[in-house]
């Protein structure tokens, strides 16, 4: 079994669909907020890995580092970055002005990878401006 698999099939999201984001972010907390997976997806964790170091290890050591992307576990799999973007964009409903324009951008996998750099770039210096350090710093305090 892989280490993304390993990552994917931990006990604590058996049977749930977990979203892993930066807390301190307020794109990426107020993105899950606004989501309305609950209702198309049934049991949802979401799960700030500033309070989880654990995971950011996890990820990082899968190369999947939640510095550059949240985390989206569903069914066993582990959908990363864009993907990500993707998959919730595809599961939210469509009610309410926020999750129908995030529908229509993201719907696409071309969409979603050739703007998710922009998005993660934005993100990397809203944090900078804001005095928070990057999930990887925190690690090592």
């Amino acid at each position: 079994m892989s280490s993304q698999s390993q990552l994917a099939e931990r006990p604590e999201w058996a049977d749930k669909t977990a979203v892993v984001y930066d807390g301190q972010c307020p794109f990426c907390s107020r993105f899950v907020t606004y989501q309305r997976l609950r209702e198309s997806i049934g049991p949802l964790l979401l799960i700030d890995a500033r309070q989880r170091p654990d995971l950011v290890r996890e990820f990082e050591a899968v190369d999947m580092p939640l510095d550059q992307g949240m985390a989206l576990i569903m069914g066993g799999r582990v959908y990363y970055g864009a993907d990500c973007i993707n998959r919730l964009a595809l599961l939210s409903s469509r009610s309410g002005l926020f999750n129908k324009l995030n529908a229509v951008i993201f719907h696409s996998p071309t969409v979603s990878w050739l703007l998710y750099p922009v998005l993660r770039a934005g993100r990397n210096l809203t944090l900078r401006l804001l005095g928070h350090r990057k999930l990887t710093d925190e690690l090592d305090r």
